[in-house]
């Protein structure tokens, strides 16, 4: 009775970080643009759209999971889907108190709740419509039925995190540990693990080259790098980073506890390193170093964290540190966010008429013409769009840009010398209208007349 009682205040804890803050910029979709690919899609699911989504980049199940909250809305809601964000987030750190109960006891089951639910960016993503969290709760769910062996049910569980998002097909590397010796067993999981693939993300299979190409492509990108990340040292340090800044000092004990487990070698041990090792593996020639990468190895991390009873107590105070950047960062997210008025400024001083030029990650911008501008990045062209002149030719009358592509750019003028003029042409102009910086998730942004 009093586990129970502390695993649901952990998780109540836990809702409070994600749901304060869970608002920011609705209706429109400002705190991630990766909402834009995924909630649309899953509103048409239930309003005459077909089951097939036409787009691959990720697999299908968070499309099914999302649709429910869109039934009955004449329009695709970011609100209702955050909802559902929340409580798979929840889910993860009820997760996290299962995998570590059934691995290491009590201790580490304490730390892997507590861990997860403070960790900074599981908190983050907690509150989007976005694939990550979810990958990270079906490896959780899989890892605890791998400990617990329930190979059968660890098939099904690692079909559908791999139908969260397509590096959920590592989990095979641990079920073949788990199974070892025990090969008809493990031959019926990897089969279910195939079969709730196939069940949750048919079109993935059934129009496989475009699956193929779609993947390839995001692959490719992840492998050339990203914008922003260009001074970044090598991938295994900068993921290291993304670590710390998830976790803060909780790694180190996490590195204890690993060395712990491998000296003892048990089956449970091995399932959970033979994760970690496979994953961090699959992390070594990607150039993007998003923060959101590091997810699915948070539980695991938390849960080694707490293999003996000193390391827990350790651990607990080393979460300390995580709860105070997300109490920070969600203090950021409170208040109105200022882009919600320069899309109504927009509205009210741009004739419908007008055509618009804007950067990726602005404004969404519904029912007018605009022109994209293509993100810049290692390995892609210039886009020659990128000239007042250009633009001006073209007809547009306006341009929206922001901080979250301009600063990046700036900060790597380097590696993008035309952008640079480009963003440092606009200094001849003065923005129609502006809105201030204020935290990492509300960056600045400009509105700018450029017809004479």
């Amino acid at each position: 009775m009093v586990e129970t009682a502390v695993a649901a205040t952990v998780v109540a804890f836990a809702a409070v970080l994600r749901i304060v803050g869970s608002g920011s910029g609705l209706p429109l979709p400002l705190l991630n643009p990766d909402e834009t690919n995924l909630v649309p899609r899953a509103w048409d699911l239930v309003h005459g759209g077909g089951l097939d989504p036409g787009w691959y980049d990720y697999p299908s199940l968070l499309f099914l999971l999302l649709a429910p909250s869109q039934i009955g809305l004449e329009a695709p809601s970011y609100g209702t889907a955050r909802v559902v964000a929340i409580a798979i987030g929840l889910a993860g750190v009820a997760a996290a108190w299962w995998l570590g109960r059934v691995t290491y006891g009590r201790a580490a089951a304490l730390t892997g709740a507590v861990g997860v639910a403070v960790a900074t960016t599981h908190v983050a993503y907690s509150r989007m419509a976005v694939t990550d969290v979810l990958l990270t709760l079906g490896v959780t769910v899989c890892l605890a039925l791998l400990v617990t062996d329930r190979l059968e049910w660890a098939g099904v569980a690692a079909g559908l995190a791999a139908s969260a998002k397509y590096p959920g097909v590592l989990l095979v590397v641990p079920l073949l540990v788990a199974g070892y010796g025990r090969w008809r067993r493990t031959a019926i999981a990897l089969g279910l693990a195939a079969v709730g693939f196939a069940l949750t993300s048919p079109f993935v299979l059934l129009h496989g080259g475009a699956a193929w190409d779609d993947v390839t492509r995001v692959n490719r990108l992840a492998h050339q790098g990203w914008l922003g990340f260009e001074g970044d040292p090598p991938t295994p340090f900068a993921f290291s980073l993304r670590m710390w800044e998830t976790v803060g000092p909780l790694v180190f004990v996490t590195l204890v506890g690993a060395v712990v487990a491998l000296r003892r070698r048990r089956r449970r041990d091995l399932v959970l390193l033979s994760f970690a090792a496979v994953y961090c593996l699959s992390l070594l020639p990607i150039e993007a170093h998003f923060d959101r990468y590091v997810l699915p190895l948070v539980p695991v991390a938390c849960v080694l964290a707490g293999v003996t009873r000193p390391l827990a107590v350790a651990a607990l105070v080393a979460c300390l540190v995580p709860l105070w950047w997300s109490v920070d960062d969600t203090a950021a997210l409170t208040g109105r966010d200022r882009r919600l008025d320069a899309a109504a400024w927009v509205d009210r001083n741009v004739p419908p008429t007008n055509t618009i030029a804007a950067d990726p990650s602005t404004l969404p911008l519904p029912g007018r013409h605009v022109i994209r501008l293509e993100l810049p990045g290692p390995g892609r062209p210039f886009d020659p769009r990128r000239s007042l002149a250009t633009l001006r030719a073209q007809g547009v009358r306006w341009l929206v840009v922001s901080g979250s592509v301009t600063d990046r750019v700036l900060a790597a003028s380097g590696d993008y010398p035309r952008e640079v003029r480009f963003y440092r042409s606009l200094e001849t102009l003065t923005p129609a209208y502006a809105t201030p910086a204020s935290g990492r998730a509300r960056p600045w942004l400009r509105v700018y007349r450029i017809y004479p």
